[in-house]
């Protein structure tokens, strides 16, 4: 079980290399791409999220390349949750082409930091709550 959403958006020119392949340090911006929607569509703002103090840096990130994308794609990232958070919030991800083909499985985990003493923080409790109100709704 898992809270997940899909995001689709075209690979653009500038983000290939000369074979017109996808150049494997625009993978990290997709994954944040999908990030930012999968908590948009939860009905929660990253910006306001930081605004309040809370920021969410990166703390791993882990890539399988399987196939390579190219200029033009329709690229779907699939975001899942598969677990409540607590400092920590882990991603998993699958990215595919307009064939469906899988492309990348990745995953990527972010810790929760207060903005102003720069340390580790619990989710915050509106965030937890949102999250497990929507676990819930999938148990049923």
């Amino acid at each position: 079980m898992s809270i997940s959403s899909e995001t689709s958006f075209k690979v653009r020119y500038s983000e290939t290399d000369q074979m017109g392949v996808v150049h494997h340090g625009n993978y990290a911006q997709y994954l944040e791409l999908a990030r930012i929607d999968w908590l948009s569509r939860l009905g929660v703002s990253y910006k306001s999220m930081e605004e309040s103090g809370i920021m969410l840096p990166v703390f791993t990130l882990d890539f399988k390349f399987k196939k390579s994308a190219f200029f033009d794609d329709e690229l779907t990232v699939k975001t899942f949750l598969k677990k409540i958070p607590t400092v920590r919030i882990v991603f998993d991800y699958k990215i595919y082409n307009q064939d469906e083909e899988l492309l990348t499985i990745a995953s990527s985990t972010l810790v929760f930091v207060d903005a102003e003493t720069r340390k580790p923080i619990l989710c915050p409790p509106y965030l937890l709550n949102i999250i497990e109100k929507e676990f819930n709704r999938l148990l049923v």
